[in-house]
């Protein structure tokens, strides 16, 4: 039997009564989905039930995460224990231990009643907790594991042996970022210094070495190559220039803040995603602490990898991985805009269902997005929008999905009726958009996560021992009727 998500309750598009369960099969998303809604929405809620559900599946999950609510992924408690919750719960600075105790105890009891209204008690809440093995990566900070935003240079990866084109192409995001820190030209197609570096870098990978920055420096003073293409390197770039390079390598290796760069984790997506220990990999890329500009470079050079992981599987239509970007916007611009970021996730979007790899691109921001791009989506899940042009913006993104076309005018008028935590759904694979009531998440929904948090959440975080639960005991039940409010804000 193939898997099925199952998301939510549902109901027609003018409101009258659905079904309980909403199921999408899992490989519907292989054909990617989009995400959309204001905040307050519920778009955080519904990405996480979806992240939730593909680890249920078995199916690991990458997830990119902006605005640092994506860590509470850690807080997948096995059980009601008011307890687990006493030290998330939000309490005034000067509360008392009983008054922090009696919060959570509330939290408890709501957490408990939401849930089992959808069907989940302590049994499929360990179940799920001992199923999945989430890590969180910081790149540039120690909240979460560090992660090595230069692996492709200096940490030799073994697809130069077999996949040396994707292993260039992840070079070649590595060596952009290097440019990008020096304040040069990170541009493949413009930059010589790109492409010098990226010859003395291959000349080493190629032959079974690293190639270090400090190796490369030395490298760029004393080249142990005669020509690049059909030129002398002295020709091709003149001595003064790579010694100007050069020393603008040695401070960059001078500073204290590359460090937190060139340490931890390797980039290594495909050892990201296997099973740890029988256990399903949700791997949480966090890049909230990290100023626009940062964000930028360490998403492009982490999606250039995911693509070249991508092309090195064998082609599938089954489901093997889930790419969870929240919050796109500002990376995928419409054109001319060209950060690092978009290159990548085009591509994604046009390649990797031919290699069951889906992707979810999220955002509360439609208006600046490249809807070309998300025209090769197959599932669209839109939420509350405050305006008229943002509803617009996105009826003709998905205008421009095929088997649309004839249902976007009734999907523009129920968008302005809707209400929170209410979503059209658009499935190009099966019939006309419905509405869902995303299921209640069972993870922990503590908020956005500062570094502190996220360290003590890594270090409670403990194996969860559970019995083997009853075959069929994870079924869903019809949620109640005081779950299931009206999809509408009024009567309009």
């Amino acid at each position: 039997m193939k898997p099925a998500l199952n998301l939510g309750a549902w109901r027609y598009l003018n409101g009258s009564d659905g079904g309980p369960a909403l199921e999408l099969p899992a490989e519907h998303l292989v054909t990617h989905g989009v995400v959309v809604g204001m905040t307050g929405s519920g778009k955080t809620g519904l990405v996480t039930v979806l992240i939730e559900e593909a680890a249920k599946a078995g199916v690991p999950t990458l997830v990119v995460d902006v605005k640092g609510d994506l860590p509470n992924l850690l807080l997948a408690f096995p059980d009601f224990d008011a307890q687990r919750l006493e030290p998330w719960v939000e309490a005034e600075r000067d509360s008392t231990a009983e008054e922090v105790a009696e919060r959570a105890r509330v939290a408890a009891e709501k957490r408990r009643a939401e849930l089992e209204s959808w069907g989940i008690g302590e049994e499929e809440l360990a179940a799920y907790a001992n199923s999945i093995h989430v890590r969180v990566l910081t790149p540039g900070g120690s909240a979460g594991e560090a992660l090595h935003m230069l692996s492709s240079l200096e940490r030799r990866s073994p697809r130069w042996d077999s996949d040396p084109e994707a292993a260039r192409d992840a070079l070649s995001a590595a060596v952009s970022l290097v440019l990008r820190l020096l304040g040069r030209e990170p541009d493949p197609a413009k930059s010589r210094e790109h492409v010098l570096l990226s010859v003395l870098a291959e000349r080493r990978l190629a032959a079974g070495e690293s190639a270090e920055l400090a190796e490369l420096m030395q490298d760029v003073l004393e080249p142990p190559i005669d020509q690049i293409g059909a030129l002398s390197v002295n020709a091709y770039i003149k001595v003064s220039e790579r010694k100007s390079l050069a020393a603008a390598m040695n401070s960059l290796l001078a500073s204290p803040s590359l460090a937190s760069w060139r340490q931890g984790t390797t980039l290594d997506v495909a050892e990201w995603v296997e099973p740890k220990q029988g256990k399903t990999p949700i791997v949480v890329i966090s890049v909230a602490h990290l100023d626009d500009e940062e964000r930028t470079l360490v998403l492009g050079v982490l999606l250039e990898e995911v693509l070249s992981w991508v092309r090195s599987l064998p082609g599938s239509q089954r489901l093997r991985a889930l790419l969870v970007f929240d919050e796109v916007y500002g990376f995928l611009p419409p054109h001319p805009a060209n950060p690092p970021t978009k290159r990548p996730v085009v591509a994604l979007m046009k390649q990797a269902r031919a290699f069951g790899v889906g992707v979810i691109v999220a955002t509360q921001n439609p208006m600046d997005l490249d809807y070309r791009a998300l025209s090769n989506a197959g599932v669209w899940c839109l939420g509350r929008l405050q305006t008229d042009a943002d509803r617009a913006r996105v009826i003709d993104g998905l205008a421009a999905v095929r088997g649309s076309e004839d249902v976007t005018g009734d999907i523009d008028t129920t968008l302005q009726r809707l209400a929170p935590r209410w979503f059209v759904i658009r499935n190009t694979h099966a019939g006309p958009p419905l509405l869902m009531q995303p299921r209640y998440a069972m993870t922990y929904m503590r908020g956005p996560m500062t570094r502190v948090e996220i360290r003590k959440a890594r270090g409670v975080k403990e194996p969860v021992r559970v019995e083997t639960p009853t075959p069929g005991a994870a079924a869903a039940a019809a949620p109640t009727q005081t779950q299931l409010v009206g999809p509408f804000a009024s009567g309009k």
